[in-house]
């Protein structure tokens, strides 16, 4: 199992789009997906069109009153799970703050899910902070997944995000975590400048960042309105044929090595 964190301090970068289109389109390629919300505003959550399940966050989990399977909830959607978010997780930081453990919180709130094998991603939508639920998910994952969007700024965003990553690393709450992808959104290809954009990212990132990119398209910012993800919303739209070839470049990326080519290696 591979906990992805899908994080930007940067707000209106297709973050929680990507988190919710990204989980559903790996689920409709037969992985099993649990994707946790912890963004307070539970923008994720009402995306899905879960947002009347309140009480069932992260919030006891991380403070140890409960197990995390108990807040995992089955979505419409065949092998994609939920963990919703609501108001309740900006107290959840607080209290964190309090704790000596705090910035651990979150990785020892998901071991039992490392330890079952029941799911092949953990999706974590992380707030557009650095606040402490965004650090938890840093020292949680496996890797940090960030969308960019095709502006003039984006790399500028990109070295923060670099520099908070080395941060968790060289603070000892996880040594492993590092940018396993940079996912390009909002491109415009009536605009030089968003080709310009892509182009100095992939330049300075190389093979970090994905081939495929995340058109800006009305139906997308439509969709969660609706509580539906683009794969249902807008089937055969652009939004969804992109995200469908960003969950086959995902899964392709996870793959397993084989020992052989290891060896060869």
């Amino acid at each position: 199992m591979k906990i992805t964190a899908i994080a930007n301090q940067k707000g209106g970068v297709g973050k929680t789009t990507t988190a919710v289109n990204l989980g559903a389109a790996l689920a409709e390629q037969g992985q099993r997906i649990v994707l946790i919300d912890l963004d307070p505003q539970g923008n994720a959550t009402s995306s899905l069109g879960m947002q009347d399940f309140e009480g069932e966050t992260l919030y006891e989990p991380l403070l140890g009153q409960t197990a995390i399977a108990t807040k995992i909830l089955p979505t419409r959607l065949e092998r994609l799970f939920l963990v919703p978010a609501d108001l309740d997780l900006a107290g959840a930081e607080v209290e964190i703050a309090r704790m000596p453990d705090h910035l651990l919180r979150l990785a020892r709130t998901l071991q039992p899910l490392r330890a079952d094998s029941a799911f092949d991603f953990v999706l974590l939508d992380c707030p557009p902070s650095l606040g402490i639920l965004m650090s938890n998910a840093l020292a949680a994952a496996d890797e940090i997944f960030t969308p960019i969007q095709c502006e003039y700024f984006a790399l500028e965003g990109l070295v923060k995000i670099v520099r908070v990553v080395e941060q968790v690393r060289d603070s000892g709450a996880n040594s492993n975590v590092e940018i396993g992808g940079i996912l390009m959104t909002m491109f415009d290809s009536r605009t030089n400048l968003s080709s310009q954009v892509v182009a100095e990212v992939r330049q300075h990132f190389g093979d970090k960042v994905y081939a495929t990119v995340i058109p800006r398209t009305v139906r997308l910012s439509e969709a969660p309105s609706f509580g539906k993800t683009i794969l249902e919303y807008d089937r055969c739209g652009a939004g969804a044929r992109a995200y469908r070839a960003l969950a086959e470049e995902f899964i392709r990326r996870h793959a397993p090595v084989p020992a052989s080519a290891e060896s060869i290696s």
